[in-house]
């Protein structure tokens, strides 16, 4: 027997919504109760002021999804799932650092766990709660008009020591491994990651450098990407180079 097309509509629609809500894993969420809003500058990502403030500061901290600091930078649409408060919409974080709280995947700045609610009156009331049931899922961040940025780390020792951190970087990939050239003799150096999204290197090569980073997605699939600009051959602790590069999203 034929479907009208009013039948047919609603079974696609249907179908639309049930997958569209198998993307999402639940869980539940806390926030930072002594938060300003934003996040900490003090993150486990080590991003400093930048973690506490990216994103309009709608950021947060990952217990099992911190991954050993593979999953700084990452972006989940976090949404809670009281109807009575809850936009169906939710609010997209960044993570920027390490914790968890009773049973929580997550802990919000309070500005972000405000902006999962439909309205302030609710926002007030999900504060009031504290913990809260969520759903979440993986999505890709981005920043318009913005390349990968490097960060050199202020207790780097030029030309000792190299320490870094990348920011402004979009999609969904992590990025699994950096290697640093010399740009004369292209010879490169595999970068440790010494803590969150912080890449070290003791006697880092001389004269201007250049980055290779390995994006790695849950597909298995892996690319290398090689900045435009390189990192200039007196490079300066606390300062930040553009790479020229961002990635599609």
């Amino acid at each position: 027997m034929a479907l009208s097309l009013r039948s047919l509509l609603i079974l696609l629609t249907t179908l639309f919504l049930t997958t569209e809500a198998s993307d999402f894993i639940h869980s539940r969420a806390a926030y930072y109760p002594n938060s300003d809003e934003h996040g900490t500058d003090v993150g486990a990502c080590g991003f400093g002021s930048f973690g506490a403030t990216v994103n309009g500061g709608d950021v947060s901290a990952a217990s099992d999804l911190y991954r050993n600091g593979v999953g700084c930078g990452d972006c989940y649409q976090v949404r809670c799932t009281n109807s009575q408060y809850c936009s169906d919409k939710g609010v997209t974080v960044v993570i920027t650092d390490s914790g968890s709280g009773p049973n929580t995947d997550f802990i919000l700045s309070s500005r972000a766990f405000g902006r999962m609610a439909q309205t302030k009156d609710a926002a007030a009331s999900l504060l009031a709660l504290g913990v809260v049931d969520i759903e979440y899922r993986r999505v890709s961040c981005s920043y318009p008009n913005k390349n990968i940025t490097i960060k050199i780390d202020e207790n780097s020792n030029y030309p000792y020591y190299l320490a870094f951190v990348l920011w402004y970087q979009q999609g969904d990939k992590d990025i699994t491994a950096v290697q640093l050239c010399e740009t004369q003799n292209f010879v490169c150096k595999l970068l440790d990651r010494s803590y969150g999204a912080v890449w070290t290197t003791t006697s880092p090569p001389s004269g201007p450098l250049s980055l290779k980073m390995l994006l790695s997605g849950e597909d298995g699939d892996e690319s290398w990407i090689v900045p435009v600009n390189n990192i200039p051959e007196n490079w300066k602790a606390g300062e930040t180079y553009d790479t020229g590069v961002q990635i599609d999203v």
